[in-house]
């Protein structure tokens, strides 16, 4: 079992603000890059219950070119996700949304209107890491004209970004809220991620902590960062919403 080892003065510091709800993770087995079987998933989610999570909103990816995934089947995957847990005991709330790969295809899913979102109202995107979408901004305005408020997964991964300042001040003045990866603040995702998050929570624009769990070694290595100075750090600067969505 996994558990979070925290000693006592620093489990006393961050205990109020522990997240009951972690909101990107992959843990519908083979539908994505998540993990590839059943048995996978229900470690993965009893490690996130270790942790002491309440409540996973797990996130599947759509990517017209590689993951086609509908609500349908996804929907479908987390009734068969849920029984399973139920029967390994594992006492967490399991919902589902989507991570939408910002393509063609969002465009045109956009369209349909019959989207998997987050509280009914934030819908996660993620982008290319290397090269900036040059529909970017114009997908960011289609998104709040139906009403969705855009969250951005894992801004900091992406290698575009040049002028943080400028770039992220520059999303959030269009409407788009941050989610980063916990695992960032460790190094997991390379130096750039991890100086990008670290500027990001300074300047108090993170509004999201997810995990982003695919495996079972990125469920371990959370235990280090909610047992650090770094994520007390982040309530300090920043208004922190997972639980909102309990």
């Amino acid at each position: 079992m996994i558990f979070p080892f925290f000693r006592k003065k620093e489990k006393e510091k961050n205990q109020a603000q522990h997240l009951k709800v972690d909101l990107h993770s992959h843990l519908i087995p083979g539908i994505d890059d998540d993990s590839q079987s059943m048995k996978e998933s229900l470690i993965l989610l009893k490690g996130l219950q270790d942790l002491g999570y309440e409540k996973v909103i797990t996130t599947p990816h759509i990517m017209a070119d590689a993951y086609r995934n509908t609500p349908q089947i996804i929907n479908q995957g987390l009734g068969v996700l849920r029984e399973a847990a139920k029967e390994e005991g594992i006492s967490l709330q399991i919902e589902a949304a989507a991570e939408y790969y910002l393509d063609d295809g969002l465009e045109a899913l956009l369209e349909q209107g019959d989207m998997l979102t987050l509280g009914g109202k934030y819908l996660l995107f993620e982008t290319s890491y290397y090269a900036k979408p040059i529909q970017l901004e114009d997908m960011i305005f289609q998104m709040t004209s139906l009403g969705y408020t855009p969250l951005m997964a894992h801004p900091e991964r992406y290698r575009y970004v040049k002028d943080p300042l400028k770039e992220y001040s520059r999303f959030k003045d269009l409407g788009v809220i941050f989610q980063v990866n916990l695992n960032s603040f460790g190094g997991h995702y390379g130096k750039d991620a991890k100086h990008k998050v670290e500027f990001l929570s300074q300047e108090g624009m993170i509004g999201f902590l997810g995990s982003d769990v695919h495996h079972e070694k990125q469920v371990e290595t959370l235990s280090g960062i909610f047992d650090s100075n770094v994520y007390a750090e982040i309530y300090k600067h920043n208004k922190i919403l997972n639980d909102t969505l309990l």
